[in-house]
Formats: C-alpha cells, structure tokens, sequence
C-alpha cells in the first residue's frame, strides 16, 4: 500500500507542488477537464499548457480524454512539451472496478490520452456499478432507473489491481477520489 496515496506533508517540494509517497512530485494547480465540452477542451488543454500549467486533471467518464490527447500529442510533437514536464491524473470509473476490469480501463485511457503511462491514477468514487461489456464507462440501470451495483468487488480488489499497474508501468501513483474516512481505512487495511 505504500505506492502512492498523495501526502501534503512537509517531505520537500515547493509551493507549487506536494510530494506524493512514493516520491513524485505533482503540481497542486492544475487545470481540471470535468463538464469541458468536446470541441472546447482541446482548446482549453492547449491554452492552459502555452501558459504554464503541468497538471491536467482527466476522468475517463468525463468523455472528453482523446480530444484532450490529441493536444498533448500535438505539443509533444512540436517539442514545446515533454512528456516528463506533465503531470497528467485520471480516473477509474465505477464499472470498471473489477479487477480484471481496471488494466484494459487504463490501457483506454492511455490510448485516447497518447500515453505510456498517467502520473496519477485514481479510483473516482468508492461505489462499484456492474460492467457492461465493451465500454470503459457505463452507468447500468435496473429496470425502475436504479443503478445497478456491483457488490461482490470491494475498492481493496479494486486497489491491488491498481498496484498491479504501477508494477507494470501503467501509472506511476495510485490514489483515492471521494472517498471518506472510513472507506479510506477500509482500502488501507487499517
């Protein structure tokens, strides 16, 4: 467990950045991709860049990550970025917290993002949905418009699924979104 829950303790770093527990650095602004339309992220992305921003925050769910990884490929190209100046942070969404599910989830987003890995990867909220096959993101309902959940996986399967990425080189920090006290001492064994 110790791969990665963010920290805001005084190990180093500056103003403009925390260090994470395995030792990364991650800007704390960044520029946050959630309701950017498509059509108009894109142009958000690469404004944000050409200002100095090195943090962008995606979520597979957000619908919105190709279109987002078609600028960073386009900066890369142009050599006015490098891969290692970014820090890019997504999300695994609520389908997909099946263990065998989360790999090809992020392999997805890598591929719409034009990665080899993300700086950040998160399980976007604590709550499971069932999986509906070939989607990344997908929210099942029963037939009264309830969500359909997924309560046979538990967000500790869920994590060490996760490590299973930073092992691979996939992610290089795993972390937890929206999730309270309790479901974070849950995940930690605690």
């Amino acid at each position: 467990m110790e791969a990665c829950m963010g920290c805001l303790g005084g190990k180093g770093g500056d103003a403009r950045t925390v260090i994470l527990n395995n030792g990364r650095e991650m800007p704390v602004i960044g520029l946050g991709t959630w309701q950017a339309p498509k059509g108009q992220v894109g142009a958000a992305v690469k404004t944000a860049l050409e200002n100095g921003y090195r943090h962008v925050d995606c979520a597979a769910v957000y619908g919105n990550e190709a279109e987002i990884g078609a600028v960073f490929e386009e900066a890369f190209a142009k050599g006015t970025l490098t891969r290692e100046e970014l820090f890019v942070t997504s999300k695994l969404w609520n389908s997909e917290h099946a263990p065998a599910d989360v790999r090809p989830a992020l392999e997805q987003t890598l591929r719409d993002l034009k990665l080899d890995y993300v700086d950040l990867y998160l399980i976007h909220w604590p709550q499971a949905f069932e999986k509906v096959n070939a989607t990344n993101v997908s929210i099942p309902k029963n037939a009264d418009g309830t969500i359909k959940y997924d309560l046979k996986t538990t967000s500790r399967s869920t994590w060490a699924a996760l490590e299973a990425c930073v092992d691979a080189g996939l992610c290089r920090a795993i972390g937890l979104s929206n999730f309270n006290s309790e479901q974070v001492a849950d995940v930690l064994g605690a």
